[in-house]
């Protein structure tokens, strides 16, 4: 599994926003992600962080496509666009 760095960019009242960097050296790519908070407290009743959705979101991603393939920025949201079974994936994740 490839190395995933996560850094909080800013926190607003409504949203979170991260760097996340996958791989390591020359061969690493950045992102940029938001989380609404109204998706994390519906996504699980369980006690999470924005971090912890964050990375669990990308080893997701990266079981389907490189990390090159990954929008560079982009709303956590809009994975299940791509994917729809990323909320179900992602709520089993969470229930472990």
């Amino acid at each position: 599994m490839e190395h995933i760095l996560i850094e909080k960019i800013k926190e607003t009242d409504d949203m979170w926003q991260f760097g996340v960097h996958v791989g390591e050296g020359e061969r690493s790519t950045h992102h940029v992600v938001d989380i609404d908070k109204n998706f994390l407290e519906n996504l699980s009743t369980k006690a999470i962080s924005p971090e912890a959705l964050v990375k669990i979101s990308f080893e997701f991603l990266l079981q389907k496509e490189s990390k090159e393939s990954i929008l560079k920025n982009f709303n956590i949201e809009i994975i299940s666009t791509y994917f729809p079974e990323y909320e179900e994936e992602i709520k089993k994740e969470i229930g472990k």
